[in-house]
């Protein structure tokens, strides 16, 4: 509509409340909005808040400026002579940053419209900041449209911003200037400029999310259960078992609604903790930060206190039997697998005592665990980390202890580990972490088959057998005067040496596939699919962490998903360290030859057709075509 056509408009709705059907609906609307808040069309200025309000206000939204901050240094530049400033505003119209032509940012404190100024149409009537945010919209007030008259002298195009998570509206940015300044073009580029920092946050989040799950994956095998929760910021739910969702929704049933935690969306980082408190009784916040700043946590939900149950005649306090672990169960197939299976099941035979070897997270309970299983009736399985525990509470975990014993000490005693294996398997893991004061007395009860609690002096026999497990070299130790001579020699009667993971060839493939199944199973997922590359990169990798990294990694992917449109899992969404690691050739041989393979063997036996070789490598036909363009460039180069 022409100028002049606006103001008449304007005039005949201030003077007679008339709504031309000319004006657009969309400032009809905002105009009936403005005369319901009562605001008078004289209004000179929006209203500032105070230095100290807004300061608040800042601090509140520093991710929002942060993620804007790109596109604030690009408007000092493009709107440098363009007699317009970009502005960033909060969800309730309050200016937090302003940046462009100084002529336009000095002009623009006559009105208020500077940092701390109040842009709601609640404060100031129509224009186009409050505007998308009443209505949610991208939208342009130029000259007249503006509700109150002494704003008429501006043009502003503005849009909302969006969390990328929820698309809770949590800013505006406008682009506002004189009114000889319009453009119909600068509606196109403030949504544009919401859009980039949108994405500024979504990548952000990304990282965060990826952290808080790399942290939970990290401590998941210290927490006794499998109810647990890991959340970002705001509550968003990142990760959750089944068991977990069931117990919540059973405590709270309003705990976690939208796909986040709903009792912390609007709670501060400091009180979440106090908040699942009070909610779900029992259970414990762990909190995550980066760069002393929360992040997000993880929920642990512990089962409540049961009373101690009556034994019956004979049964021993703590014991249970474990469930049976076959070697079977093993998943493994390469050539040293078979090997070390086979000569696990000869020693479990045996009965004697065996020192299992290897380096951390190569599986070596799991051993244990088939080696108990391998005698029938196989009795409890019990197991005890020497180095999990403090020093001064090894000997009462281990031999338990008699009642006041100790400060703090049960009134009625507690049997030890030893006593809880009578009949089963003992597992001692890192047992070259066992102080060398204990183990004296842990040769004497292996020797002697008789148990002496601490501060007792009645022996009591029992009959079990021995698993160690270490990832130290013991006869180094030994030579070194950390370990007994007498005791290495008691706990080793067999050795048997678990290989890591690199020594273990197409075995890595089959962990990948059972992790991938096993982790959908239990989060109600179809199972992952890895494309060629992303399965050759990590065939590729060394796996330092061995079997226990490899799981990790695998669950993570599963719970991040894959950033590629047909949802298979590749190259891209693996961590830096394994695509790193890959592209580096180790023997001739790294990631980008191996994928090249892949890519030749796909095409070859696809007989050329493009699309069928794209399906078999898990990756749309487009990406096929960049990867073959690229080849095909270094062959020429």
């Amino acid at each position: 509509m022409p100028y002049r056509e606006i103001a008449r408009a304007w005039e005949a709705f201030h003077q007679d409340g008339v709504a031309s059907p000319d004006v657009r609906p969309a400032v009809l609307a905002s105009w009936q909005r403005s005369r319901g808040h009562a605001i008078a069309a004289t209004l000179s200025a929006a209203p500032l808040v105070s230095e100290a309000e807004l300061h608040r206000r800042r601090q509140h939204n520093t991710r929002l400026i942060t993620a804007a901050r790109p596109a604030m240094d690009e408007a000092r530049h493009f709107l440098s002579d363009a007699r317009s400033m970009l502005i960033l505003t909060d969800p309730e119209g309050t200016i937090l940053e302003t940046e462009g032509d100084v002529r336009a940012v000095d002009t623009g404190q006559e009105v208020k419209l500077q940092r701390g100024g109040r842009w709601c149409e609640a404060e100031i009537g129509t224009n186009a900041i409050g505007t998308a945010l009443a209505s949610g919209r991208p939208v342009q007030i130029h000259a007249s449209e503006h509700f109150c008259a002494p704003v008429q002298r501006w043009t502003c195009a503005a849009a909302p911003v969006r969390h990328p998570s929820d698309g809770a509206v949590i800013g505006a940015v406008d682009i506002s200037g004189s009114t000889d300044t319009f453009n119909p073009q600068n509606l196109a580029h403030a949504v544009a400029l919401a859009h980039q920092i949108e994405a500024v946050l979504g990548r952000r989040m990304e990282m965060e999310h990826e952290q808080v799950l790399r942290h939970f994956l990290s401590k998941r095998s210290l927490w006794l259960t499998e109810e647990i929760l890991a959340f970002g910021r705001s509550g968003a739910l990142i990760y959750s078992t089944d068991r977990a969702l069931k117990e919540v929704a059973r405590r709270d049933a309003r705990f976690i609604a939208g796909g986040r935690l709903a009792a912390l969306k609007e709670v501060a980082p400091a009180a979440w903790t106090e908040r699942v408190a009070a909610l779900l009784p029992g259970a414990s916040v762990e909190i995550v930060r980066e760069d002393g700043e929360e992040i997000g946590g993880v929920v642990v939900l512990h089962a409540p206190r049961k009373p101690r149950p009556v034994l019956r005649e004979g049964q021993r306090e703590g014991v249970r039997d474990a469930e049976p672990f076959p070697f079977e169960a093993i998943v493994g197939d390469s050539a040293v697998m078979r090997e070390v299976k086979e000569k696990a099941r000869r020693m479990a035979e045996s009965g004697l005592p065996i020192l299992l070897e290897g380096e951390t997270g190569v599986g070596k309970e799991v051993f244990a665990r088939a080696i108990h299983a391998a005698r029938a009736p196989c009795g409890p399985f019990v197991p005890l980390n020497c180095g999990g525990l403090p020093r001064d509470l090894i000997a009462s975990e281990l031999f338990g202890y008699e009642k006041g014993a100790f400060t703090g000490a049960d009134a009625t005693g507690k049997q030890g580990k030893v006593e809880a294996a009578d009949g089963g398997l003992l597992c001692l893991d890192e047992i070259g972490e066992m102080p060398l004061e204990l183990q004296s007395y842990l040769l004497r009860v292996l020797e002697d088959g008789v148990v002496y609690r601490v501060g007792g002096h009645t022996g009591r026999r029992v009959d079990l057998r021995l698993v160690s497990m270490t990832n130290r070299d013991l006869s180094g130790e030994v030579a070194a005067g950390r370990f007994r001579k007498d005791l290495f020699y008691r706990i080793a009667a067999l050795r048997l040496r678990i290989p890591p993971l690199r020594e273990r060839g197409e075995d890595v493939l089959m962990l990948i596939d059972h992790f991938g199944r096993a982790a959908a199973a239990r989060a109600g997922l179809p199972a992952p699919r890895f494309t060629e590359g992303a399965r050759a990169a990590l065939a590729a990798y060394a796996w330092p962490g061995n079997v226990r990294e490899l799981r990790n990694v695998v669950e993570m992917l599963l719970a991040m998903g894959s950033t590629s449109g047909d949802g298979g899992i590749d190259v891209a969404d693996l961590p830096p360290e394994i695509c790193a690691a890959a592209d580096t050739p180790q023997g001739g041989t790294g990631l980008k030859a191996v994928e090249e393979a892949a890519i030749r063997a796909a095409v070859d036996a696809c007989g050329g057709n493009l699309s069928r070789a794209a399906r078999r490598l898990g990756i749309a036909r487009s990406t096929l075509y960049m990867r073959l363009a690229a080849l095909e460039g270094k062959a020429r180069d």
